[in-house]
């Protein structure tokens, strides 16, 4: 049995001193109200109201339990007010998880403006390159770069990232500038944590094995060895815009270039998105 049957009714009736205003108030019939009212004064076992052919009043028991419920009625509206207003206007913790350089030059910043414009949030980010679990990690929301392995999750496009293969003018005068993949293999590339790069050409994607005198799992360092003339790189866009912009590096073989990679926002199947992480997202798709 619900406890709350009929306590809407009832406070009503009480408020309005009639039945048939009762039932206007709550968009009822006076006969589905009156029925109500009966229920209730039989599951609580007493009479609540002293029925005339013209007003109705509460009687002892009725003022008695009109005074117990009318703050349980309003602490449930408050409950409701609240919660609609949660699912309106974001607030609450956001927790993020996204790759290392990615989320401190292209991520944060924007989520960082997005905290001011969203005074409500706070805001948890873990930038990790190890792709972290959003169930044992409770993440919201995690940002994925390239080919997702992830099948089990929901992604929506951010936007792309594009890789450039690259070396620096000292480098290309003292080595040459290769014209076609297989002259990769007579160069020195600069190793990150893959010892092979992605390229296109006219039979689709190709992958080319690379060797050279550095091994590094960080982009930086290889940006760095580049821009030094110590070997070509394979980077991400992110990494190389102000050394291909001041000419510090060239790109090359830019026929061969990938094709674009996405840039993903992961969340959980099966849930609703909340509003606070809607609106991130929609946030970062916007300026991303």
């Amino acid at each position: 049995m619900n406890e709350w049957h009929g306590i809407s009714e009832f406070i009503a009736v009480a408020e309005t001193g009639s039945f048939t205003r009762a039932a206007e108030k709550l968009a009822l019939s006076t006969a589905q109200v009156s029925r109500q009212i009966q229920t209730l004064e039989q599951r609580l076992g007493v009479k609540l109201f002293y029925r005339t052919t013209r007003r109705v009043s509460p009687t002892e028991a009725g003022q008695l339990y009109y005074q117990s419920c009318r703050p349980l009625v309003d602490a449930l509206s408050d409950a409701e007010r609240n919660l609609s207003q949660l699912q309106s206007v974001p607030q609450g913790t956001l927790r993020i998880t996204a790759p290392v350089t990615y989320g401190e030059r292209q991520l944060m910043p924007l989520l960082n403006r997005f905290l001011q414009e969203h005074p409500r949030l706070n805001l948890q980010c873990d930038l990790t390159n190890k792709k972290m679990d959003l169930i044992d990690g409770n993440y919201d929301l995690a940002v994925r770069l390239g080919p997702l392995e992830e099948q089990d999750m929901i992604a929506r496009r951010l936007g792309s990232r594009r890789l450039y293969t690259c070396a620096s003018p000292d480098y290309l005068a003292n080595y040459g500038t290769p014209d076609t993949l297989s002259e990769l293999a007579h160069h020195s590339c600069l190793v990150g944590t893959l010892d092979y790069w992605r390229f296109r050409d006219s039979r689709g994607e190709r992958v080319i094995r690379i060797h050279g005198r550095l091994h590094c799992n960080s982009g930086d360092a290889l940006l760095d060895a580049a821009c030094r003339g110590l070997g070509i790189a394979q980077l991400p866009d992110y990494y190389l815009a102000s050394a291909l912009a001041d000419g510090r590096l060239k790109e090359i073989l830019p026929a061969f270039a990938p094709d674009q990679e996405g840039i993903w926002a992961l969340y959980l199947p099966g849930r609703q998105l909340s509003p606070k992480v809607r609106i991130l997202v929609d946030y970062l798709t916007e300026h991303l």
